[in-house]
């Protein structure tokens, strides 16, 4: 039978199942629905998404339904009745509102695992995340910088130095991958590490996809990269519980040891295998991808902004001057990086990581006069604040001084969403901004680049990527003298 029937088969019968669903679950409550449709069974506005974020016109999808529907309205994505909400009451509302609970589509709890730390509330969550505030605290970090540091200049020595060429955006994935998995999950440099990081190049593909597990779908190849990370992952946990056990391990040694290292009461343990496992899936993804997002982006913008460039090489020159050239960062030279850190909170502004994300309705809810039925999704996007006219004047113009003291008190709560807000807010923020900065300062003291392609592009997939990876021209640079 041929491919494209099958296909179609399927797709009619996943249409007539969802039909069934959505009517068994029809909401009971008699409030005014959000205004829009959704769209055609399972798929809805699904596809439509998705091309807007490959083709790179996504916040003019957002805005053309805020145009049509308003600020608030309804649409059906990834197989589920969804409630857009933009603007920065709705961004507060959907950070702090103890009646949504935080829900990826499907196609990612199939991806992540069903008890990672983005589904579990309430005991679970705050056991999982004070296991990860633990080894992100302020002393922690400290600890941290030096081994950041050692891992940015072997790094640069081994895949930039001497090359005319480099594609940056793989490079700065590696690099953040094996910063975050040596210092969270205790995975030295060698084969363990190389083929974790080979499963993850494909672990995010499919996460926004329609959850319908064909051959040749890019929710197949995630399927199969999660499945092979998690037997990995698996497999560390194993050695670690046994290193515990012989006393070669203690809680502070890594991420997966603290966990493992949960008990209750009793003494019996907390989290099961495929809790740490979740976890730690969710751990490695934040802790490079979009670190790695970030830095691809502001080396984009860096080779066609020379003011930016010179002012940012001052600082960081200004630094070196003031501790001896050779020497390795530390805790205090990152607070000295205050331009650098505005540029790239003004990066995050323009292309953040994460596009938006999901909560669920865990009772129906009102929201600016309207009623979001208990069980629907509310989506959320950065971009309806970040390119706000009115937020932030002239948008598109790239401006790290909106982040001085004075001009950020003027944006109103929750316009800036980079990183969420609330409860939830990412607990790795702190630790995204030290790898930013020590990568930089090796970067910007080292290096000089150019852009090799003419068109300046990136798509969505679901992150941001520019063309081919942007591809740059390199040449060492001579840094001043201390």
């Amino acid at each position: 039978m041929d491919l494209s029937l099958v296909l179609a088969l399927v797709a009619v019968a996943l249409s007539v199942l969802f039909l069934l669903v959505t009517r068994a679950r029809k909401p009971s409550q008699r409030g005014k629905l959000p205004p829009g449709s959704l769209g055609l069974p399972v798929i809805g506005q699904s596809l439509g998404l998705l091309r807007a974020m490959r083709a790179n016109t996504a916040e003019r999808w957002i805005q053309d339904r805020v145009d049509r529907y308003g600020p608030v309205s309804k649409l059906s994505l990834f197989g589920a009745p969804t409630v857009l909400l933009t603007g920065p009451a709705a961004n507060k509302f959907v950070f702090f509102s103890t009646a949504l609970a935080s829900q990826q589509p499907r196609s990612v709890q199939r991806i992540l695992g069903e008890r990672n730390i983005l589904e579990l509330m309430g005991a679970d969550h705050k056991r999982i995340r004070g296991a990860l505030a633990e080894f992100l605290r302020p002393d922690m970090l400290r600890l941290y910088v030096g081994r950041i540091d050692a891992e940015v200049r072997r790094h640069l020595d081994e895949s930039w130095a001497g090359r005319a060429t480099v594609t940056v955006m793989p490079l700065m994935k590696r690099l953040t991958f094996d910063i975050i998995s040596l210092l969270l999950f205790g995975l030295e440099r060698g084969a363990v590490r190389d083929a974790l990081a080979g499963d993850f190049k494909h672990v995010m593909d499919g996460t926004w996809a329609v959850p319908v597990d064909l051959p040749f779908t890019a929710f197949r190849r995630s399927l199969k990269a999660s499945a092979s990370a998690r037997r990995v992952i698996a497999g560390i946990t194993r050695e670690t519980k046994a290193k515990l056990e012989r006393g070669e391990a203690s809680r502070s040694s890594d991420l997966i040891a603290c966990l493992l290292s949960l008990t209750d009461d009793s003494g019996a343990p907390l989290l099961s295998e495929e809790e740490i496992v979740d976890t730690a899936m969710v751990s490695l993804i934040a802790g490079h991808d979009t670190s790695s997002i970030l830095l691809t982006f502001l080396i984009r913008q860096l080779a066609d902004d020379p003011d930016t460039l010179a002012a940012m090489v001052h600082e960081h020159d200004e630094i070196v001057k003031s501790k001896g050239d050779g020497e390795a960062l530390t805790w205090e030279d990152l607070a000295k990086m205050k331009l650098t850190w505005r540029a790239a909170q003004e990066m995050l502004r323009m292309v953040p990581p994460v596009f938006g994300s999901f909560r669920r309705a865990t009772k129906d809810i009102e929201f600016d006069g309207y009623v979001i039925p208990k069980g629907w999704q509310v989506f959320w996007t950065a971009a309806a604040t970040h390119m706000d006219g009115s937020i932030y004047p002239e948008p598109d113009k790239f401006n790290p001084s909106r982040f001085e003291t004075q001009s950020a008190s003027v944006a109103p709560p929750c316009s800036f969403v980079a990183f969420g807000a609330g409860p939830r807010i990412c607990v790795g923020m702190e630790f995204a901004r030290i790898e930013t900065l020590v990568a930089l300062h090796y970067l910007l003291r080292r290096f000089r680049w150019k852009l090799c392609c003419k068109e300046n592009t990136f798509v969505r997939d679901p992150a941001p990527s520019p063309l081919h990876g942007l591809p740059i021209e390199l040449a060492e640079h001579k840094a001043a003298s201390p």
